[in-house]
């Protein structure tokens, strides 16, 4: 309501109360009669608060929050319940009941009742029971601006209140007035308002109240806390009676009306008990809520700000988020916890919290504030600052077990297994700790610690090797919001649990940012992504088997801290991140080596994925792997590895077949040289003529010797031998002449 009021002199209505003063001059002989009583009444004005203040009259409303469906109440934060309307949705009942009980000249007087002031006074001078006089207007006054004075009893605050309830009277109408001082006045219970008073005590509207309802409400001001209808019935119904016998004189009501009225129990219909803390729904995330906005605004204004407050949280989600939790406490002991954060990691909006099992018991969020070791959920920190240095996730890592670092630690892999010589990527999805241990060494614990602050993970983390093995504590609600930036191919967005905040006006005063902010290169994200992606795919990986039914492509990273006191997996797709933590928030007990948030986690993105569309994360050019690390490990561990094993043994079979070749070949030559070196068997010419044997033998040493034979014609070849190489032909010369 704007304040009509033209500027004037505070101290000018004094000489205008000459007849109310005159009654009471009595009180002020010690002045010096009435003129000395007018120049300390002017000093009692000079430091009034100003009815022109925009906010005089902006009393304490309730700030709401509601779920991202508009409509989800989840907490009403307030110091006062109260819930102001306007002047067509009260009963007239209640308008007509309230002059006539509290002010019956209220549409008379200027806001001072002159009258009433001398007719309780005569009734308080003569003995009668005691009577005030203070108007409507001077009772809002009171409860308003003079509401620090509302205790003192004194002359001095009764001329204060009667100099500003004649401003306010000349500033607004009377309606405007009673408007005011019914949505400020206090019913009792915790109530405030005509309004809040008709919900708490009979469940409706202040439109709603019937003649016995408004005249029940009407008679609690006078002394809310005795007249409570909950606790003092018997009271409350006689000061009801006296409201409608105060009606009935008036003729806001007949005869009949009254006699119907006060014969009537006092029947009441009372809300349910409300929360002590305002908050009606998910006590995980409204209480996150509450202490966001906390950190952005006074408690002043949270509580009595009247602000309305449009939240991220799904309820479909949460109910889906609440079951999955359900199912896995089905699966654990009683002392141990569950706490589950999901965010949309497009825009950071939270859209479900589980932060235990029963925040009533406890009122402490493990989402928000209960940080434990991420275990080998924070491997993925160290891969990122090992891909931006230039490591290639094929390069090959001594992931054999234990692993001596210093003479007091020595990392093992999980049961010890002797994971061999394997490549990052591998090392990543059996979630070796002595390969990530080695690596972190190469990369840097600053460097690892670096990237999980960029890409969203706010706790402090302590500078030491074991930082990869998630010696440092992380809540499921930076897990969900970091992972979430891999995701989104490297644009971090903060989480987001508020998406507007109008004010009492309805004016918006803030909006959810989701813009986003570069942390990591898309192609550093991708290779990232396509690491992580094996934790679900490759057969030996901590997450195999549990990706969700549907097919949709996930990425993600289980942990287990020391002593299996914490559980983790931290898992996204394009659509959804979200984190799991089980285990036992005492940190004195012992854990459970056979907890696992796999079944937790696979149950709870079935559900969330319903109606997505299935989506792979975008793809990427591969980052430029030119770190020397690469070939030094690579030529360092290849022959260790099995590939580089059997590569060996195939490169020695060969060499070993070759030599038997080269031998073969070598055996084959010399036999072929024995062979060209072997004399060759010349042809038979026996028989021929010279002529014809020594063209027969052609190539061939020959020679011929000539001898008589008596068989063979002279010129004929007799026989042939071979000595020393040369073919000897026997040559007949026929018969011998002797005979």
């Amino acid at each position: 309501m704007k304040n009509r009021r033209k500027q004037r002199e505070v101290h000018s209505h004094a000489t205008k109360w000459a007849l109310g003063i005159a009654l009471v001059a009595v009180c002020f002989v010690a002045y010096g009669g009435v003129q000395g009583a007018l120049g300390v009444m002017n000093s009692w004005l000079e430091d009034l608060p100003s009815i022109e203040d925009s906010d005089a009259f902006n009393f304490a409303e309730k700030t709401r929050v509601y779920a991202n469906d508009g409509e989800t109440l989840l907490a009403e934060f307030f110091v006062e319940n109260r819930e102001p309307v306007a002047i067509d949705q009260i009963s007239p009942y209640v308008l007509q009941g309230t002059v006539d009980t509290e002010d019956v000249r209220f549409y008379e007087h200027n806001g001072v009742d002159l009258q009433g002031i001398a007719r309780a006074l005569l009734n308080n001078l003569r003995g009668g029971a005691l009577e005030g006089a203070s108007t409507i207007t001077q009772q809002f006054v009171r409860n308003t601006l003079l509401s620090k004075e509302a205790t003192d009893i004194s002359f001095k605050r009764k001329i204060r209140e009667a100099e500003l309830a004649t401003q306010l009277e000349e500033a607004y109408s009377k309606d405007e007035i009673l408007l005011m001082y019914l949505n400020t006045i206090n019913y009792g219970d915790g109530c405030y308002g005509i309004e809040a008073a008709a919900k708490n005590y009979f469940q409706k509207s202040a439109i709603d109240l019937t003649l016995v309802e408004a005249a029940t409400l009407i008679g609690i001001p006078q002394s809310p806390t005795y007249l409570n209808p909950k606790t003092n019935p018997d009271a409350c119904r006689d000061r009801r009676n006296l409201v409608l016998g105060r009606m009935l004189a008036a003729g806001h009501i007949a005869q009949e009306e009254y006699d119907e009225a006060v014969a009537q129990e006092l029947v009441l219909d009372p809300a349910p008990p409300r929360s002590n803390d305002g908050i009606y729904a998910y006590p995980y995330f409204t209480s996150y809520v509450r202490q966001t906005l906390l950190e952005e605004y006074s408690q002043a204004e949270v509580f009595k700000g009247g602000l309305t407050v449009y939240t991220t949280i799904d309820p479909d989600l949460q109910a889906k988020a609440e079951l999955a939790c359900e199912n896995q406490y089905a699966r654990m002991a009683e002392e141990d916890e569950v706490s589950l954060t999901c965010i949309d990691p497009n825009t950071g909006y939270v859209l479900a919290m589980v932060g235990g099992r029963n925040y009533e018991e406890e009122e402490w969020n493990l989402a928000t504030q209960g940080g434990r070791p991420a275990g080998s959920s924070f491997k993925p920190f160290t891969l990122t600052a090992a891909i931006e240095q230039g490591i290639n996730p094929t390069t090959l890592i001594d992931c054999t077990s234990p692993y001596k670092v210093t003479p007091e630690w020595s990392p093992e892999n999980f049961g010890n297994i002797n994971y061999g010589i394997r490549s990052i990527q591998s090392a990543t999805a059996v979630s070796s700790n002595t390969g990530y241990v080695r690596l972190v060494q190469e990369v840097g614990p600053a460097a690892a610690i670096e990237a999980a602050y960029r890409l969203g993970i706010t706790t402090e983390q302590p500078e030491v090797p074991a930082v990869t093995l998630g010696v440092g504590d992380v809540t499921t609600l930076e897990m969900a919001s970091a992972y979430g930036t891999f995701a989104t191919g490297g644009i971090k967005h903060a989480p987001e649990p508020i998406t507007q905040i109008l004010d009492r006006n309805g004016t918006e005063i803030d909006t959810s940012d989701t813009e986003g902010e570069r942390v990591i290169s898309e192609e550093t994200a991708y290779a990232v992504t396509k690491v992580l992606k094996t934790v679900f795919t490759q057969g030996d990986g901590t997450a195999a088997g549990y990706m969700p039914y549907n097919g949709q492509p996930v990425a993600g990273k289980t942990g287990t801290s020391e002593n299996f006191k914490d559980h983790w997996l931290v898992g996204y797709t394009p659509q959804l991140s979200c984190a799991i933590w089980i285990g036992n928030p005492d940190f004195n007990q012992p854990g459970n080596q056979n907890l696992s948030c796999n079944a937790i986690w696979q149950d709870f993105m079935n559900m969330a994925l319903e109606g997505y569309e299935i989506q792979d994360f975008a793809p990427a050019a591969d980052p430029t792997y030119n770190n020397k690390f690469n070939k030094e490990q690579n030529d360092k561990l290849y022959k260790e590895t099995e590939a580089g094993k059997k590569e060996e043994a195939e490169k020695k079979k060969k060499e070993e077949e070759e030599a038997k070749k080269k031998q073969q070949a070598e055996e084959d030559e010399k036999r072929r040289q024995e062979e060209a070196n072997k004399p060759a068997t010349p042809p038979n010419v026996v028989g021929m003529t010279l002529d014809q044997a020594a063209s027969a033998l052609a190539g061939f040493n020959a020679e011929y010797v000539e001898e008589y034979s008596a068989t063979v014609p002279k010129g004929i070849v007799i026989s042939q031998e071979v000595i020393d190489g040369t073919v000897r032909l026997h040559l007949s010369l026929g018969p011998s002449p002797e005979g």
